[in-house]
């Protein structure tokens, strides 16, 4: 399977509660992760995370599914359409 680029978009509604268990399974897909920006939004008691990635479908597929898994996160994300060569 091809590896293609693409994000994904997290937000964390109790930091304090969900940011041990978020930040361990983004360390586990670490070589996959091209950039990360987290903003704390104080105002509304929650963080988001946006992540660059390059990886294939089923890894995608992987750490979307344990970041959605934990209490209080909820995520999107998408990759660029293969290429037709």
């Amino acid at each position: 399977m091809r590896r293609r680029l693409g994000f994904v978009g997290i937000i964390i509604e109790n930091r304090r509660k969900s940011a041990e268990p978020v930040n361990h399974i983004l360390s586990e897909y670490g070589d996959h992760i091209v950039a990360r920006l987290g903003v704390p939004y104080k105002d509304k008691h929650c963080s988001v995370i946006t992540l660059v990635v390059d990886m294939t479908t089923d890894e995608l597929g992987g750490l979307t599914g344990k970041l959605g898994s934990v209490s209080g996160v909820s995520v999107k994300s998408g990759l660029v359409k293969p290429n037709k060569e």
